[in-house]
């Protein structure tokens, strides 16, 4: 058996026993691939940890940046009390479109809002409605600018926030100090952002699955 097809049977094992069938969530999945968006979603063990993040943060407000077919955005949704907020930001209005049917469908639309165009447009903009503090940020979209919606996440956030960063390990590129690929460069910058950044405490986790060999940072905002 090869590595991969172990992480692949290890990966359903945990998501028959830690996160039972789910018709919104299947659903979700069925639609986001009948129209063609690329398979880069979280695995269902991965989603349930967002779900678990948020709740241990007692989340009130979430930012998601990275929408896609809205698969995690309803796991973090549903971390949420009745009277919360989850904002989710996506590039793509292909994308934005299938997302938002599929939060709908799971009853998080009163919730949930989808909110389409570069992030680095959207940010300003819901930064100028002053907003309140946002308990959790997850980071799930081109990793070119990661640090720069790490900054955005620091301006939007308060002490005791987490702000999570999907996808940093790159299958082991991120290692490659000589690599000059947008991905890894932005990813590098982000976790040396988060490094150095007076404000943040944080680190990094490499783990292995449906998804392959990669890995998430997590930091907390300090003050």
């Amino acid at each position: 058996m090869s590595e991969s097809q172990l992480w692949d049977d290890v990966d359903d094992y945990f998501t028959t026993h830690l996160t039972p069938h789910d018709d919104a969530l299947e659903a979700a999945l069925r639609d986001s691939e009948a129209a063609e968006l690329p398979p880069v979603n979280v695995t269902a063990p991965q989603g349930k940890l967002l779900q678990l993040l948020a709740q241990a943060q007692g989340a009130r407000h979430i930012l998601e940046i990275g929408t896609l077919g809205g698969y995690s955005a309803i796991w973090l949704g549903r971390a949420l009390p009745a009277d919360g907020r989850l904002i989710s930001l996506e590039y793509n209005p292909k994308h934005a479109e299938v997302a938002t049917r599929n939060i709908a469908r799971a009853g998080l639309d009163k919730l949930v809002e989808v909110r389409v165009g570069p992030a680095l447009e959207s940010l300003p903009k819901l930064a100028d409605e002053n907003p309140p503090p946002f308990d959790l940020v997850f980071i799930d979209a081109d990793k070119a600018n990661n640090p720069h919606y790490v900054e955005w996440a620091l301006k939007l956030t308060s002490t005791g926030s987490l702000i999570i960063v999907d996808n940093v390990v790159r299958g082991g590129r991120v290692a490659d100090a000589g690599s000059t690929e947008p991905d890894i460069e932005g990813t590098r910058a982000a976790i040396e952002l988060i490094g150095s950044h007076p404000r943040l405490s944080g680190t990094a986790i490499q783990t292995v699955g449906g998804k392959g060999y990669d890995g998430f940072a997590l930091a907390r905002v300090l003050a």
